[in-house]
């Protein structure tokens, strides 16, 4: 199965970003997905079930403990593994 996440962290600051916004980034760009997309107000990111639900909890986890106070997500089932 192949998954899609969508995710924000808050609190937000428009002038820098604020340290769990720099390891949401840092996590999702180091696992194993594709079709990342990280941007300023929303990211998102594909790969397999067991990949992404990794990604996921390493992102909970290190975020929280980076200062955020509210992490918003979304996953949906995008499609079966074509292996």
């Amino acid at each position: 199965m192949r998954l899609r996440v969508e995710f924000t962290t808050e609190p937000f600051d428009l002038d820098e970003a604020p340290a769990h916004a720099v390891v949401a980034r840092e996590v999702i760009q180091s696992a194993e997905l594709d079709a990342v997309d990280v941007g300023p107000f929303g990211n998102t990111a594909e790969g397999v079930a067991d990949e992404v639900l990794a990604a996921v909890d390493s992102l909970l986890r290190k975020t929280l403990a980076s200062g955020a106070t509210r992490v918003s997500l979304q996953v949906n089932v995008i499609g079966e593994d074509p292996k």
